[in-house]
């Protein structure tokens, strides 16, 4: 097993497109790495880079104590799984997790003992005689995930391997992997666009944005101090809700103003802008959707709203509402609705909602910088 490093890792491609910029990133030994971002955010070429299939322009990449950057792909002890299977059709199961033993001369018997063992962990040991055509997507997914467990890699690293796969099977598949990396236990650098699987497989998680890193973080943390807009944007589903408001001051402390609502912050955030000294100016506030709540409009700090789509979704209802022409969603769980009076949700229902100040986030609105 093998901690990583990468030192000012950049990758420009010709024409001068830079894919990567200075990316900076220490892994554990054994640590489950998620990186994460929107298509064309350098996360992918960062991987490849890693294994050794993009050259890298700038900086080191280290697997152990070894410089890897001139060191060819078979020679870096990795094993990749990419997001279309990549499987030898011609070939058996059993055959395609066996080839890279056979090219290394393994005795039989080991390779076949290694075979079997994989295809027990990830329960395709029935299918070892089929070839990938008569397997289905997860199936074929197992088969590639099983040719890189029986190589027995310092470093396991995953391009995308879960987005060929329906919604149903990639949460099936999601669990299985978190079981895997609890039985082989190696490093696991993971690649993924979805923000659910990076928040439920990684330890910690690398948010890339336009071939920079925006944050890294554990999950939990990354979801409740995410460091500017994009992340706080881009972690959480729904995304979440951004005003344009105002931070103020008086004898009581500092709140924020917004649509006539005086929302008071709770002492911690009071003790971090002091702390700053910070001065009353206009900010970007953000929102989760399941922190917004519905009140009445007697409420003491309440933003009144017109319903304009109200989604059920089985344990909840996604409202989107819209608030001095701002579309605003919030999360109502079905349980907290169940024995009260029906309340209209239908389009153009009135409603009014707020939020505490314990769950406020505060962005400059020029630089997207959490203001905490």
């Amino acid at each position: 097993m093998a901690k990583v490093t990468l030192k000012n890792v950049k990758k420009v491609y010709d024409k001068n497109v830079v894919a990567v910029q200075e990316f900076n990133l220490e892994i554990a030994d054994k640590e489950f790495i998620v990186l994460v971002g929107p298509s064309g955010c350098g996360k992918s070429t960062t991987l490849r880079m890693v294994a050794g299939l993009e050259e890298i322009s700038g900086g080191d990449l280290f697997i152990g104590d070894k410089r890897m950057n001139d060191v060819p792909p078979k020679d870096r002890d990795i094993a990749m799984v990419f997001q279309n299977y990549a499987l030898y059709p011609h070939m058996t199961v059993y055959e395609n997790m066996a080839f890279a033993l056979n090219l290394r001369k393994v005795d039989k018997a080991v390779i076949d003992k290694k075979v079997r063992e994989a295809a027990e962990i990830l329960g395709i040991t029935q299918y070892l005689d089929r070839k990938p055509k008569a397997l289905s997507g997860g199936q074929r997914q197992r088969v590639a995930i099983g040719r890189a467990i029986v190589r027995d890699p310092q470093v396991f690293l995953m391009d995308e391997p879960l987005s060929n796969l329906d919604a149903k099977l990639r949460n099936q598949m999601r669990a299985e992997i978190i079981k895997l990396r609890q039985r082989i236990n190696t490093t696991f650098i993971y690649v993924t666009h979805d923000q659910t699987e990076a928040m439920t497989l990684g330890d910690r998680i690398v948010i890339m944005k336009d071939g920079y890193i925006q944050q890294i973080g554990m999950p939990q943390e990354v979801f409740n101090h995410p460091a500017n807009l994009f992340v706080a944007g881009f972690i959480g589903s729904p995304q979440m809700n951004f005003f344009d408001a105002s931070l103020e001051k008086d004898d009581k402390g500092y709140y924020v103003a917004l649509d006539g609502a005086r929302i008071y912050l709770p002492e911690d955030k009071q003790q971090a802008l002091r702390d700053k000294n910070a001065a009353p100016q206009a900010i970007k506030l953000g929102i989760r959707p399941e922190h917004v709540m519905l009140c009445s409009d007697d409420a003491a700090a309440h933003i009144s709203a017109t319903v304009d789509v109200s989604e059920m979704m089985g344990s909840s209802v996604h409202l989107h509402v819209n608030a001095n022409g701002k579309d605003v969603v919030v999360i109502i769980p079905t349980l907290d609705l169940q024995g009260m009076p029906q309340q209209d949700f239908s389009c153009g229902a009135k409603v009014n909602f707020t939020f505490g100040g314990n769950v406020i986030h505060m962005f400059d609105p020029e630089t997207g910088m959490n203001l905490l």
